[in-house]
């Protein structure tokens, strides 16, 4: 099952949040109704809170596609809650089934005794259990570094489709795409910190690493040599973020995006000295590059 479905939210939640209380088996009921409507289609959006920039109708599709293959099993277990003034918000763990847990949270606010789903979201921090605000603030938890690894995704990429549209619209295409050319750079970095090679050698072996270690995606270098050159990458955040994260589907057009991402890699193979191909098979993405071995670098 799909992880996230709207951006990455940071579930901060000042005062005395309280646990399975006094409010427990009314905040249960909501869940119950909530679940129930969402298992037989019933859920309508009026339901649906407008607290976002997204609309409530794009909201509700996003919410029904997501659930579509749901073991309703799981979401009808008894989820945590957690209750803060007219806000509630259950924490459930699902995908045991498909052999992939996760624990997400699914928020809905409380108006005149009416409740509103507001999102459903597959990273959150439990900040609700620091304790007492702010004398005891001074150490915070953490995150597993994967999802780090998304949340710094997600605001970085989130921010350029921003301005890859705003530059669009004040300049054009072409231009907007030229922001994201940073191949001298790139292929600089790769040779002053890869020191050890020949600078398009170097340039391979750091991109793999840059793209492990500093970017969290899963990589894997199939060939290299002086004449060609292999990398493949499984399940890359990049397109796993316009897949999973509703708010950019909306904001882009999938081969908008898709050019963004040729852009980027095929500027910085030709600064260092690389022809490339692009090839995407599914939820792999290979990086072909290829180069004439007479070749000065």
């Amino acid at each position: 099952m799909r992880r996230l479905v709207s951006a990455a939210v940071l579930l901060v939640v000042f005062g005395g949040p309280s646990w399975a209380g006094a409010q427990t088996s009314s905040d249960l009921a909501i869940w119950k109704e909530f679940v129930q409507l969402l298992k037989t289609d019933a859920l309508t959006v009026d339901r649906i809170h407008r607290d976002d920039i997204r609309t409530p109708e794009s909201r509700l599709a996003s919410l029904k596609e997501w659930t579509k293959d749901a073991d309703w099993a799981e979401w009808e277990a008894t989820p945590k809650v957690v209750r803060h003034g007219d806000l509630v918000s259950f924490i459930i763990r699902i995908g045991e089934s498909r052999k992939s847990p996760w624990e997400y949270i699914v928020c809905f606010v409380v108006e005149d005794g009416r409740w509103f789903y507001r999102f459903l979201e597959g990273i959150f921090i439990r900040l609700d259990q620091v304790g007492a605000l702010p004398a005891e603030a001074s150490s915070f938890p953490d995150l597993p570094e994967e999802r780090k690894h998304w949340i710094r995704q997600e605001t970085y990429w989130s921010k350029m489709v921003w301005l890859y549209n705003e530059m669009t619209r004040l300049k054009g295409k072409e231009y907007a795409l030229s922001l994201f050319r940073d191949g001298a750079g790139y292929a600089l970095a790769a040779t002053v910190w890869v020191p050890f090679f020949p600078s398009h050698r170097s340039f391979i072996l750091f991109l793999c690493w840059e793209q492990a270690k500093l970017q969290g995606n899963k990589v894997v270098l199939e060939k290299l040599d002086d004449r060609e050159a292999i990398v493949r990458f499984d399940d890359h955040q990049y397109f796993a973020l316009y897949q999973q994260t509703s708010h950019l589907k909306e904001q882009i057009a999938l081969g908008d995006y898709i050019g963004i991402f040729e852009a980027l890699w095929s500027d910085r193979a030709k600064a260092a000295g690389w022809n490339l191909e692009i090839d995407g098979q599914g939820r792999q993405i290979y990086l072909r590059f290829s180069r004439d071995p007479s070749a000065s670098r």
